[in-house]
């Protein structure tokens, strides 16, 4: 870290107002170049990096200024200096893909998951109350079936079918090209949802809220179809082995959604707009995390159908992500301190 030059006696008082205005900017500029040269801008917290900008905006002004009206040329380069420092902390170049990626993995997702846990537990909450709801309705009248789930959805697995049919479709006894479409169709329905429950979070949450509950009734419609034929439990094992993941990065998705509405509707002594900005920030990275989840539970349910047929195995296994799951995101980590 370097300090401002002392004054030349031809600045006069017009130099000394001036450095006496700006020169504490000056300084905390310089220091926190000086620890993000050192160890990266990580080292900076939230607050310090929303002032780098801010710092390196008036110390152009300032450079500018002491140009114009002919400063002392050590000022002037001392000025010129710390703004081609701060240029290439802001604009540089940018770490390499690889720390870029072992930085997301290591501490921006998880930081951001925990950061949104409230959010979570409301996705999560609301998914479960509709599931509850879709089951019950088509428990109590199975006509409600065809009016929640949409027939490419079902595929054949609606009320009218037989147990022996429904369990077929679940082991790929003579329908392995049905469970093949059926299960492609659930990942491309839940990615769907993923990705619009955070992109509609904008509307203050509630497109949000609207889509994780259609996503529970027909959750809970499909189960009420298949418990209904006595073979529920093996549609949960079925379902475990990837919905685990699956589900679990469609409520993440829902809850960055959320943060985004909130924001939105309640932006606090932040301007609306500076209050969506932050909060999509955390949101995306979120986002982008689910997206690498949904990938992880399609490779899951690929090899589980070709590979794995014993329920238990399927249910061990759908048990065993979700610890994993949760270990990776909800363990406190002894870095997390440090940026």
């Amino acid at each position: 870290m370097s300090a401002p030059p002392p004054p030349t006696p031809r600045a006069g008082a017009a130099g000394s107002r001036f450095r006496a205005a700006h020169e504490a900017d000056w300084v905390r500029l310089d220091a926190l170049l000086a620890r993000a040269e050192k160890r990266s801008v990580r080292a900076l917290d939230d607050d310090e990096l929303l002032a780098l900008p801010l710092l390196y905006r008036t110390a152009l002004s300032s450079l500018a200024s002491a140009r114009a009206t002919s400063l002392d040329r050590q000022l002037v380069a001392y000025l010129d200096q710390l703004c081609t420092r701060a240029y290439f902390q802001l604009y540089g170049v940018s770490e390499p893909i690889g720390r870029q990626l072992l930085g997301f993995f290591r501490h921006d997702w998880p930081a951001a998951v925990r950061a949104m846990w409230r959010e979570t537990l409301a996705a999560l909450l609301l998914t479960l109350a509709a599931a509850v709801a879709g089951y019950l309705l088509v428990r109590g009248e199975p006509g409600w079936f065809y009016a929640i789930v949409g027939e490419d959805m079902a595929g054949g697995r609606d009320p009218a079918a037989s147990a022996d049919a429904l369990r077929a479709t679940l082991h790929g006894r003579g329908g392995e090209g049905r469970l093949v479409t059926f299960a492609t169709f659930l990942f491309t329905h839940n990615a769907q949802i993923a990705i619009f429950s955070f992109a509609l979070g904008i509307a203050f949450g509630v497109p949000t809220a609207l889509l994780l509950a259609f996503n529970g009734l027909s959750l809970g419609a499909m189960v009420a179809v298949f418990a209904g034929k006595g073979v529920g439990l093996d549609f949960a094992q079925w379902l475990a082995i990837h919905g685990t993941t699956e589900l679990f990065a469609v409520m993440l998705a829902g809850a960055a959604g959320f943060r985004v509405g909130l924001a939105l509707a309640f932006p606090g002594r932040l301007a609306r707009g500076d209050a969506a900005l932050d909060a999509g920030r955390g949101g995306a990275i979120v986002m982008a995390g689910a997206v690498v989840m949904l990938v992880v539970a399609g490779l899951l349910e690929g090899i589980g159908r070709q590979t794995v047929d014993d329920g238990l195995a399927r249910a061990a296994i759908g048990a065993a992500m979700l610890v994993a799951w949760l270990a990776y995101f909800y363990l406190p980590r002894g870095h997390d301190g440090a940026r």
